[in-house]
């Protein structure tokens, strides 16, 4: 199928042209639960969701956040324990696969599409809890963008709401044969090239040619919470299958991680 790219300049704020394709890809979203129907940071991560969020009050008013829901597998599951769900994407096609759950399982789940570093359409203070799962945060180009979209998701929360984040690690590069290699280029462009950071990565998904994902250092992700405001509790290591908690996760999680998960409050 052809999928309908736009300038790099009509981009929106922090959209790399490989996002914008996948979100234009209407497969991308129909065949999601498929292709990571085995996917074992789906299972942890729900788990990890469902362990830090208080449980939800009998009357069933309290909401969830869910930014880049995907397919809105998290909500799904957070419904089912008694929360209402705000289902935010940049792609129409994901929110229409959420639409259809919420319809033929009578979801208390509604869906807005927009870009994560540009919430205006959001009200301050208007969910209880947030999520972001499976490096959505990477997704998003350039530090101030990804700060932005954390300073977003703390205005929408409300006074004790906390805020759940997973992100990929970017010394767990260090394990694949080719990392290593990978790691010098990204660093080095990063000091020749004002619009590349280091752990910027592009690489091929799905049939798009141009994917891109930023990976995080843990000091650059325990900085970037604080600079949007974020009381950071508790950081995740996770291990390199992304199956569990990291073994003796205070023994160097900076290099043994494979990607961590976040738990932070806004005050």
């Amino acid at each position: 199928m052809q999928i309908e790219s736009i300038p790099s300049w009509q981009l929106p704020a922090g959209v790399s042209p490989g996002t914008w394709d996948y979100a234009a890809r209407p497969a991308i979203a129909t065949e999601y639960d498929q292709y990571f129907v085995d996917h074992p940071l789906f299972a942890l991560d729900q788990q990890l969701v469902l362990r830090h969020l208080p449980p939800a009050d009998s009357q069933g008013a309290a909401t969830v956040a869910d930014l880049g829901c995907g397919t809105g597998r998290a909500l799904v599951a957070l419904a089912a324990s008694g929360y209402r769900g705000l289902a935010i994407d940049l792609s129409q096609h994901m929110l229409d696969v959420v639409q259809q759950k919420t319809q033929t399982q009578n979801l208390p789940i509604v869906s807005v599409r927009a870009n994560l570093v540009d919430l205006n359409g959001i009200a301050d203070q208007c969910v209880d809890h947030a999520v972001s799962l499976f490096s959505t945060l990477g997704m998003i180009r350039g530090r101030q963008h990804r700060i932005a979209a954390l300073a977003h998701t703390r205005r929408i929360l409300k006074p004790g709401g906390r805020f759940v984040l997973h992100v990929h690690n970017i010394w767990s590069s260090l394990y694949d044969p080719s990392g290593p290699a990978w790691l010098f280029r990204s660093w080095w462009s990063s000091r020749k090239q004002t619009d590349q950071e280091f752990g910027d990565r592009v690489y091929q998904y799905r049939g798009l040619p141009n994917m891109f994902l930023h990976n995080f250092g843990l000091n650059e992700l325990k900085a970037d919470l604080r600079q949007a405001g974020f009381q950071v509790d508790q950081i995740f290591p996770l291990n390199q299958t992304a199956s569990g908690v990291l073994p003796l996760r205070h023994l160097l999680p900076r290099v043994r991680a494979g990607g961590f998960v976040a738990v932070c409050h806004r005050d």
